[in-house]
């Protein structure tokens, strides 16, 4: 058994299919200077010829894949490969050291990595993979060899790789390949989500596995729990089979929830919605059930460009969200960024420790111009009334009332220019500091709504990086302090009459829902293919259940015990959801 990441539920047992397909080796080669325009020439056609592949690929995508909604992330590798900054930055390495295309490449794709390495949202971390699978694309083709294509692939196998770009995932047709299993990879990369959204089973980070697997191996993917198994013993075989059995059954039985509310057996309603980084994700996340869009990042419409996206693109964006999403809701987050991580033109000095520097609203009030923009595009998206502001890391309410005054600002300079937006917009706080819990009180009283960043939250309540294999055991979303936290922000939220949202990992996690519950939370916000299960543990209970059990959670003295107890709980109440869907015990 090998232990890696499950980016995509599901079980799927098979015959192994190794595709054998390592990073091109690079080495230095110094060239004639008469020679280095032809060099940057090849280069060149390297990148035209990676745009025609991407765009084949995307066409064969919206021709044969019935849902069309991830047809998106191929745009990324293409918008990479417009991105002024890699091809200049080569080009000129080229001339500067009289050096071969692929080692000027490598090295300018050395340095981006080392900028998203640095980043802390998990989600813009992984971005770091679109750009050297970008990079090993065109690498590939100034080697003169043509990409193996995963759709050549005829036979039902379980793919085994190093890696796997979103422009293989895409074409893995589900006849054909039923699940797949790479040494890299993380939970957001755009693979993952890829395979999400084609619900092939998979897992990632796995290290080694594609040099433990041969072609023709017996193979078992257990997408949910993050496990491989090598040609399985007969007693592994029958017992997979059978939670196999179980998943499809429990699957079909979910779907049959969507256009249910989340509603407890007494009456209780929450709101189940979805988090997502595009527009084109609003279809696939009401296939789910969501009731609208709890968390939607603006962080793309900032990554690989040249220059900062004007006011009329990203009006065009959020209009697009809303027109997709009408009537439901969607809460729109202003830039939550780095400054030294995001863009030329805003890099700041170096900073120690820019997780606690200069970074979302720090940045965007100490630019104010880039806030403005933002905020006139997304008012003027919002005439059809379903869109919220959310501010990211607030610490108190010096920052929001700064905040709100450039709002309010923009809001006075579009009267003043008869430009229409939703007069009545709501404006919330994301709950990510401990300062910002501990005035919560203070801060409910000058917003309409706060939503719970779990993720930024717990790493600042227990002092811990998650990203550091040294202490990343510490990170604990039962941990007593950060559910007594949850607690104080929901009970002052509701004192002042104001909803409460979460929208970080802990909001998708069924072993949470049941205590979220209890705490009184109003919305949870999650990734799409999660709702269902939420979902079904809501409907199942009575509010007074979820109670008792927070309560109890509440008074235990350490993380493991309040793990422990709510474990054998919900997989007492839901041994259907808790023996397919988690197990923490494997």
């Amino acid at each position: 058994m090998v232990k890696g990441i499950g980016v995509s539920p599901g079980i799927i047992i098979g015959s192994a299919f190794l595709v054998d397909r390592w990073k091109i080796k690079i080495e230095k080669a110094i060239i004639k200077k008469s020679e280095i325009d032809q060099e940057i020439q090849r280069f060149m056609d390297a990148v035209e010829l990676s745009k025609e592949q991407l765009g084949q690929v995307k066409d064969k995508i919206a021709k044969e894949i019935k849902d069309k909604t991830y047809t998106y992330i191929i745009d990324v590798h293409l918008l990479i490969l417009e991105d002024q900054s890699l091809i200049d930055e080569t080009c000129q390495l080229i001339k500067k050291e009289a050096v071969n295309a692929e080692w000027a490449l490598d090295q300018v794709l050395l340095h981006f990595a080392s900028i998203f390495d640095a980043i802390d949202d998990e989600y813009l971390r992984e971005r770091k993979t679109d750009i050297e699978h970008v990079g090993e694309r065109i690498k590939m083709n100034l080697a003169g060899n043509t990409p193996k294509s995963i759709e050549d692939i005829k036979a039902d196998v379980v793919v085994i790789a190093h890696d796997l770009t979103p422009a293989d995932t895409a074409l893995m047709h589900k006849g054909n390949v039923k699940g797949f299993a790479t040494d890299l990879g993380g939970r957001t990369s755009h693979t993952a989500i890829m395979a999400r959204s084609l619900e092939i089973p998979a897992v990632v980070a796995l290290n080694n596995i594609s040099s433990l697997v041969k072609t023709g191996d017996a193979i078992i993917v257990d997408g949910s729990q993050g496990i491989v198994i090598i040609n399985p013993t007969k007693k592994e075989f029958n017992k997979y089979l059978a939670r196999q059995r179980k998943f499809i059954y429990f699957e079909k039985e979910l779907l049959k929830l969507r256009d249910l509310p989340a509603e407890t057996k007494d009456g209780y309603r929450i709101e189940l919605s979805a988090n997502i980084e595009f527009p084109e994700e609003v279809p696939s996340i009401i296939e789910h059930g969501a009731e609208g869009v709890g968390l939607y990042r603006t962080e793309f419409l900032y990554i690989n460009r040249p220059k900062l996206p004007e006011e009329e693109e990203q009006f065009f964006t959020y209009k697009h969200l809303a027109e997709q999403l009408t009537p439901l809701t969607a809460v729109v987050r202003t830039i939550d960024f780095g400054g030294d991580k995001l863009h030329a033109n805003l890099n700041k000095e170096h900073e120690t420790n820019p997780v606690l520097g200069l970074r979302a609203i720090r940045l965007a009030l100490q630019n104010e111009d880039l806030l403005r923009r933002q905020l006139r595009a997304i008012l003027r998206a919002s005439i059809y009334k379903n869109l919220r502001i959310l501010f990211p890391l607030i610490s108190g309410v010096t920052e929001l009332i700064q905040a709100k005054a450039v709002l309010d600002s923009v809001k006075d300079e579009l009267r003043s220019e008869n430009v229409s937006f939703d007069e009545e917009i709501q404006v919330g706080v994301m709950i990510e500091v401990p300062s910002a819990a501990i005035t919560a009180d203070l801060l409910a009283k000058e917003c309409d709504f706060f939503s719970i960043g779990t993720n930024d939250l717990i790493q600042y309540c227990i002092a811990i990086d998650r990203g550091n294999q040294h202490v990343a055991y510490l990170y604990e979303p039962l941990h007593p302090a950060v559910l007594r936290t949850i607690k104080l922000v929901i009970t002052a939220a509701h004192h002042e009459g104001i909803w409460v949202g979460m929208c970080g990992e802990m909001a998708g996690d069924p072993l949470c829902t049941m205590i979220l519950l209890g705490l009184e939370i109003d919305e949870l916000s999650m990734n799409a293919v999660s709702i269902p299960t939420v979902k079904r543990i809501v409907r199942s209970i009575r509010r007074e259940e979820a109670a008792e059990l927070t309560y109890k959670a509440l008074i235990l003295p350490t993380a493991k015990e309040v793990e422990q107890y709510v474990i054998k709980e919900m997989s007492r109440r839901f041994p259907d959801i808790f023996s397919i869907v988690r197990s923490k015990d494997n």
